[in-house]
């Protein structure tokens, strides 16, 4: 059994009139209940939108507080990110390596691949040949008898909510044909839709992680104060991926 946690769209530096100090104090929460848990996860996600304007001060702090809570959370970049001072401060890597962040991580219970869906510059997602190329060969390398859990910020369809459909991730079709080329694809994760979902793409598990820093509203909740709400709790997603090959996935509100 495979247990592990993912958070999603922290927006370290958004600025409501606070310096920030909301947005870090939320990410603080979060990183500090899953300090705490009793019981060991086997890895921790964040699907992206870990800065809110991409500069290196975020992504120092947002290692600071990693640090300091003892998480150290596998990531790939969100449309907010910008890849440079991303790789720079996160990865040490070579700040002007404009190229798709990808990540392979083996670890004993699972291959996570974590891919890089952001355009730069723009508000929407694609996974671009490199991408699509790079993810194919890792599956393909990928240990036998292992699940591989494919990993990124844009959903590849539609979610029904709001305004981010119109920036979700487009050329899905391409993903489609490469995962369905493996089968050891166990599921597919996102982030950017602020709120926790639950889907299929290409006939596997689609799972939305919610949003730390804020919560979408849904178009039949209403949006008479703006389509995102800053009240509700942030929350964690908890998956669990059993022997019998079955993905659960459990959400928790962090107080």
């Amino acid at each position: 059994m495979f247990v592990f946690a993912q958070i999603s769209d922290v927006h370290l530096g958004q600025d409501r009139g606070d310096g920030g100090a909301r947005a870090r104090a939320r990410a603080e929460r979060v990183l500090a209940c899953l300090a705490g848990l009793p019981g060991e996860l086997d890895a921790v996600l964040l699907t992206g939108d870990i800065a809110d304007h991409g500069t290196e001060g975020e992504y120092r702090l947002a290692a600071e507080l990693f640090a300091a809570h003892g998480v150290l959370p596998l990531t790939c970049p969100g449309n907010h990110d910008v890849r440079g001072p991303y790789r720079s401060v996160l990865l040490g890597g070579d700040a002007v390596d404009a190229s798709p962040v990808n990540q392979a991580h083996h670890l004993p219970g699972a291959t996570l691949l974590m891919c890089d869906s952001s355009v730069p510059g723009k508000g929407h997602g694609y996974l671009d040949d490199t991408t699509l190329t790079w993810l194919d060969a890792e599956l393909d390398a990928a240990p036998d008898g292992r699940p591989a859990f494919v990993c990124f910020h844009h959903p590849p369809v539609p979610l029904h909510g709001q305004y981010v459909d119109a920036i979700r991730q487009f050329g899905q079709e391409r993903l489609a044909e490469v995962v369905g080329r493996h089968g050891n694809v166990a599921g597919l994760l996102c982030g950017h839709s602020h709120t926790p979902a639950v889907t299929t793409f290409a006939g596997l598990p689609l799972v939305a992680a919610p949003g730390v820093v804020s919560t979408l509203r849904m178009p039949w909740e209403g949006e008479d104060d703006g389509p995102l709400d800053y009240e509700l709790p942030p929350l964690i997603a908890f998956h669990v991926h059993d022997d019998e090959g079955r993905l659960t996935t459990h959400f928790r509100a962090v107080p």
